[in-house]
């Protein structure tokens, strides 16, 4: 079981800052870990209708109990989101970066790519595909229902890792608030 909040401000109108943190527990491994995030994420352009929009975001992320020691101050990233939106219907995002990974000291190159398909009033489908140059990737589908739009959603995902390993399927279930 996983739990994570990442509360984030605005405090400048074009700057969003994070920090927040996650704790991990699985009945078959001994123990619990717990993960810090801090972050902060800019749009350069704005998404608008059929027109691109695109940002920069870089963070930091620590794994305490998993990689103790000097690396307690955790693992760097960045990357550049890049969206499309097809006449307010499909939305496209994709996105490339790096990480910096302070735990077996390489730099491993990420991507994502994934959309956003209205199917209803206030709920949208949603799917991505990610990860990094060291490993096979990562899919999610689901689900994202807008409760109060713009206020309140609640999304679901199923996920697995392209590895054939029946214990990398996940599901997800988030709430976002969005004041």
């Amino acid at each position: 079981m996983e739990f994570w909040a990442l509360p984030a401000c605005n405090p400048s109108g074009n700057l969003e800052l994070t920090v927040g943190g996650g704790y991990f527990k699985n009945d078959d491994i001994q123990g619990s870990t717990h993960d810090y995030i801090i972050q902060a994420k800019t749009l350069f352009k704005t998404l608008e209708p059929n027109q691109v929009g695109f940002g920069l975001a870089v963070g930091k992320i620590a794994h305490p109990e998993i990689n103790p020691g000097p690396n307690q101050f955790g693992n760097t990233y960045l990357y550049f989101p890049v969206s499309y939106e097809f006449n307010n219907h499909l939305v496209v995002h994709s996105n490339l970066g790096l990480l910096k990974d302070n735990g077996d000291k390489t730099i491993k190159s990420t991507f994502g790519l994934g959309a956003e398909l209205p199917l209803k009033t206030n709920l949208l489908g949603i799917t991505e595909i990610y990860g990094d140059d060291k490993q096979k990737p990562f899919f999610q589908i689901g689900f994202r229902y807008s409760v109060m739009p713009e206020l309140f959603q609640i999304d679901t995902t199923l996920g697995h890792q392209f590895d054939g390993n029946s214990q990398g399927k996940w599901l997800s279930i988030g709430f976002r608030f969005t004041p």
